[in-house]
C-alpha cells in the first residue's frame, strides 16, 4: 500500500500503561500516559494476557476505553500488555523530514488546485518561501476575506526580457512588458546662418543646419540625423516636431512650415505658422508643431520651408551659430 515517510514507522502504535489486574473483574481502563486512550475497534490493538495473544472480540471487546475480557480475571493473572495500532488509514504524524519530494508531487484538475493554502479562520492563506538556512523567508498572502477574490494568474510562457515587468490582460493572464521610461530621443537643431526665403514660393532649408552646440545643449539618445535639410529619425515612434521661425525684413507676413513624408518621397505641409508685420522693417516670431508618427525610419522623414509676402531682398528667416533662433525640436514621446 502507499505510505508516507518511512515505510517500517507506517501505523501510531502505543503501548498502554500497566494494568493491575483485579480479582473478579472483567473491565479495565486503557490509558497511556495516564490519558485515556479509545482504539478504533477490538481490531485495531493487540491484547496478551498470561503470555498469551488474545482474539479481539472473542476473549475481549472494547467500548470506549474499556477493554472488557470475555470472563472475570483472578488473582495472579497478568495483562501484559495491550498495543493499540492507530485508525484505519491513520499513518500518525510523520517524523521531520520524513517526507521526499516524491510525495509532494500535487496533482491538479480542472475544478481543484493541487494544493491550498488555508486560513484559520482569522489570517489569510499564506506560502512562505524560506533561505537556504530557513531563518527568514518572504510570504505569498491571499486577499483578505471582505474582498471575495477569487481569480487565477496565469503566467506568461517565458522569463521575460531585463528590466521588463508583468502585466495582466484584465483576465488575469500575464504578460511581459517594457514599461514606458522617461525620453528616449530629445534633440535640437538650428539655422547657423540667415535664410532668405522667396515671394510666396516655399523654399526648403538645406544648408546651414547643426545641432545646437552652445554651452550647457545636449541631447538624449542618438539623435536626429539630417542629410541636405531632410532629418531622418533614430527611432520608430510618436514624435513632437516644433519649428520655431525668427525672421526680419519689410514682408508684411511670413510664413514658416513643417513638411514630413511617410513614402521618402512624397512631401505635404503637416504643420504651419505665420507672424505678421508691415512694410517697413519688422521683426517676425513663430512656431507650430507636429506629432509625427513615425511606423518606419526609412520612409517617415521631415524638412522644413519657409516663405514671405513681398519682394524686397531684405527679408531673412535669422541664424546664428551661437544662439537658436530658427530652430527645430524633436522629442520622441513614446512607442507608435
Amino acid at each position: 500500500m502507499a505510505y508516507i515517510g518511512n515505510k517500517p514507522t507506517v501505523g501510531n502504535f502505543q503501548i498502554c500503561d500497566a494494568i493491575s489486574v483485579v480479582n473478579g473483574q472483567a473491565a479495565y481502563t486503557m490509558q497511556v500516559g495516564s490519558v485515556n486512550v479509545i482504539p478504533q475497534s477490538a481490531n485495531h490493538m493487540i491484547c496478551s494476557l498470561n503470555g498469551t495473544i488474545q482474539k479481539p472480540n472473542s476473549s475481549y471487546t472494547v467500548s470506549g476505553s474499556t477493554i472488557t475480557f470475555s470472563s472475570n480475571l483472578a488473582s495472579g493473572d497478568v495483562i501484559n500488555f495491550i498495543q493499540i495500532l492507530g485508525d484505519v488509514l491513520d499513518l500518525g504524524v510523520p517524523s521531520d523530514a520524513t517526507v521526499t519530494n516524491a510525495k509532494t508531487n500535487f496533482v491538479s484538475t480542472s475544478s481543484a488546485a493541487g494544493l491550498q493554502i488555508k486560513g484559520d479562520g482569522t489570517t489569510d492563506g499564506t506560502l512562505q518561501l524560506n533561505c537556504s538556512q530557513n531563518s527568514h523567508g518572504i510570504k505569498l498572502k491571499s486577499p483578505p476575506h471582505s474582498a471575495s477574490a477569487s481569480y487565477t494568474l496565469t503566467f506568461p510562457n517565458n522569463d521575460g526580457d531585463a528590466n521588463q515587468v508583468l502585466t495582466t490582460n484584465g483576465s488575469g493572464v500575464l504578460t511581459w512588458t517594457t514599461p514606458a521610461g522617461g525620453l528616449t530621443v530629445a534633440d535640437q537643431w538650428r539655422l547657423t546662418a540667415n535664410f532668405a526665403p522667396n515671394d510666396n514660393n516655399p523654399i526648403f532649408m538645406t544648408s546651414n543646419l547643426e545641432r545646437a552646440d552652445t554651452a550647457g545643449a545636449g541631447y538624449i539618445g542618438t539623435g536626429m540625423s539630417q542629410s541636405s535639410g531632410i532629418f531622418t529619425f533614430p527611432s520608430t515612434g510618436y514624435y513632437l516636431i516644433t519649428a520655431n521661425g525668427i525672421a526680419q525684413g519689410d514682408a508684411q507676413y511670413m510664413v514658416m512650415q513643417t513638411y514630413t513624408t511617410t513614402d521618402n518621397s512624397s512631401y505635404a505641409v503637416a504643420s504651419a505658422s505665420w507672424s505678421w508685420g508691415t512694410s517697413t522693417d519688422s521683426y517676425h516670431s513663430s512656431s507650430n508643431c507636429f506629432l509625427f508618427d513615425v511606423t518606419n525610419t526609412s520612409t517617415h522623414k521631415v524638412k522644413f520651408a519657409g516663405y514671405r509676402e513681398g519682394s524686397s531682398s531684405h527679408v531673412n528667416f535669422n541664424g546664428d551659430t551661437n544662439q537658436s533662433l530658427t530652430s527645430f525640436n524633436f522629442l520622441r514621446l513614446g512607442d507608435t
